[in-house]
């Protein structure tokens, strides 16, 4: 499939993301830039299904590059704490969800001994067999509505 800008569903939702941070924290706006590059990592997902930088590249057909695409994922200041915050903002009100319990997920990844060089990667405890594994511990703050469930916050 050829991906050549944002879908306007989503570059719609980007902008409410944006005015929802600016209305909070005026100081943590998205650029220009950024809800450009956003609305298309958001409408890739769509796309392609997957979250892969060349997967992205090649639904564009080069439009944007692999290289570029991560740049701007490593090194554009996006502020991601104000950035979620504000999405699901913008989802509770386009839901009208005004109820909710707030629950804790924690999942335990494992990874092969050999992978050392990961962030947060310690031995965790294996249930299954008592010893201990190489492993990271992802923790999400949830929010479970009868609607929907979706993730709030997560710890730095």
């Amino acid at each position: 499939m050829i991906l050549g800008k944002p879908a306007p569903f989503v570059s719609a939702f980007v902008d409410a993301v944006d005015t929802a941070i600016r209305e909070h924290h005026p100081s943590h706006g998205l650029s220009t830039m950024q809800r450009t590059w956003l609305a298309f990592c958001v409408t890739a997902v769509l796309v392609t299904n997957s979250i892969c930088w060349a997967r992205f590249e090649r639904a564009s057909l080069g439009t944007y590059a692999l290289a570029a695409l991560s740049w701007m994922f490593r090194h554009s200041k996006i502020p991601w704490e104000p950035l979620l915050v504000a999405s699901v903002r913008v989802i509770l009100r386009q839901y009208g969800l005004t109820s909710g319990s707030l629950v804790i997920d924690d999942t335990d990844n494992q990874r092969s001994k050999s992978a050392k060089t990961l962030a947060y990667l310690y031995k965790l405890r294996d249930k299954e067999s008592g010893g201990s594994v190489w492993g990271q511990s992802l923790v999400f703050l949830v929010l479970v509505t009868p609607k929907i469930t979706l993730p709030v916050g997560f710890p730095c």
